[in-house]
């Protein structure tokens, strides 16, 4: 169904709520496994944790590349989004080297420090209406990252 047919807006779409929540299962879910395996297995958890955290992190920057793109033509020699867009996966990356309590901690501080930029970008090109579900998506996150450092 495309986004016009549901009679609102975009960001009120079944499918994008229903992507964006099916997308923490995996954070919410290694959040809680690593609290349960025993302690020789919590290292892989922790890994894929964070690797998962990272590629999200990742994500969030691309989508500034797409908002950049569209605006291109808008207006003209507008970097923000194209500079910013790089930035969450070269703060994610240290994440992925670190010893997992910290690389955990340190992912979930990114992914508030990636809200807390977006919450003003968004709003100046015009979107601030997806920060509602964004503020959602980003809490659990960073919540499910530092719930699975404690556990280290």
């Amino acid at each position: 169904m495309p986004l016009s047919d549901t009679g609102g807006e975009p960001h009120e779409h079944p499918l994008i709520h229903n992507l964006g929540y099916a997308g923490l299962i995996p954070l919410v879910g290694l959040a809680l496994l690593i609290w349960l395996v025993t302690p020789d297995l919590q290292a892989w958890v922790a890994l894929a944790l964070a690797s998962y955290a990272a590629l999200i992190t990742s994500f969030l920057g691309g989508i500034h590349w797409g908002i950049g793109w569209s605006r291109l033509t808008r207006v003209p020699g507008s970097k923000t989004h194209f500079l910013w867009g790089v930035m969450p996966a070269l703060l994610a990356w240290p994440g992925l080297v670190m010893p997992p309590y910290a690389g955990l901690a340190w992912l979930g501080l990114v992914l508030i420090v990636c809200y807390l930029v977006d919450r003003k970008l968004y709003a100046q090109a015009g979107l601030g209406a997806w920060l509602k579900l964004r503020f959602r998506l980003s809490a659990v996150a960073a919540l499910s990252c530092f719930i699975g450092a404690g556990a280290l």
